[in-house]
């Protein structure tokens, strides 16, 4: 768990911190083009001139947010329907459990190339929405939350059943508690540590799909940087600029890791069974 939060805290200080210490990631200097790592450019510079680091910075700031606000509405979603599934059971329980393997078996990389190859404008969207920086990160995290939901379901629905059964449940039934309230005051804050672990770990995956449709071009779109766009702008320039595909690939890398390693130590720490020993 430490290492994961060294690890996140690194790069949070870092997306944080370069903004201040860096020039605009859109600041082009075609004189400057593919200088190697100096001073005033710490990380070197990309094919048009643009700071690397900067560009660095600003996609792990979009990247970041994009898995943020991805992991958090699947955890809404997945929550949602695992407490329905898991307190009311039976029917409400097989359809809602069939839906979600239904959404598990879809073929994940297609769907979500279907999905962002939409067009928002012939959606009846207007443009001065479309075209703003806040949909650009909204648009991908909304994707990828249709399908990222289904493990924290599967979760939340199995701590459900056995929380159901306990005394206190059966207690607020007899005084005639609602369902809501009983889902909401006594079931849900017994299953929230699965939820946080899951959704811990959903980070790193997350930011690996977000990386994967930038790459494709059907995620973050230039000017707006992100990992993934960034990896894409460096694959025909990776013989003779390597430094361009290994920045981004290695801040994914290490973010995932970190994530991973992170939700890993609140697993440990949230064990029901190490806390009662």
């Amino acid at each position: 768990m430490r290492s994961g939060a060294i690890i996140l805290a690194l790069l949070l200080a870092a997306v944080l911190a370069a903004p201040w210490l860096l020039p605009a990631p859109d600041s082009m200097d075609l004189a400057i083009r593919f200088d190697p790592p100096s001073l005033e450019h710490p990380l070197g510079t990309d094919d048009l001139g643009r700071d690397i680091g900067a560009r660095l910075a600003q996609g792990g700031l979009v990247s970041l947010s994009v898995a943020a606000i991805t992991a958090l509405m699947a955890a809404l979603i997945g929550t949602l329907i695992g407490l329905l599934a898991g307190y009311h059971g039976g029917r409400a329980d097989a359809l809602l459990m069939r839906l979600t393997d239904g959404v598990m078996a879809l073929p994940l990389l297609p769907l979500l190339i279907v999905l962002a190859a939409a067009d928002p404008a012939k959606l009846g969207m207007p443009p001065g929405m479309t075209g703003s920086e806040a949909f650009a990160v909204l648009r991908p995290a909304l994707i990828i939350a249709c399908v990222a939901w289904t493990g924290v379901a599967r979760l939340v629905r199995a701590a459900a059943l056995s929380v159901r059964s306990r005394d206190y449940v059966r207690a607020a039934e007899a005084l005639g508690a609602s369902p809501g309230r009983i889902m909401l005051r006594h079931i849900l804050p017994n299953v929230a540590s699965p939820i946080v672990v899951a959704t811990t770990l959903s980070v790193g995956n997350i930011i690996l799909i977000e990386s994967a449709l930038s790459f494709l071009g059907l995620g973050i779109r230039p000017p707006l940087a992100s990992w993934g766009n960034m990896l894409t702008g460096a694959m025909d320039v990776v013989w003779s600029a390597p430094l361009l595909a290994f920045w981004p690939g290695a801040a994914i890398f290490a973010t995932v890791l970190g994530f991973n390693l992170l939700g890993d130590g609140l697993q440990r720490a949230l064990d029901p069974k190490r806390l009662s020993g």
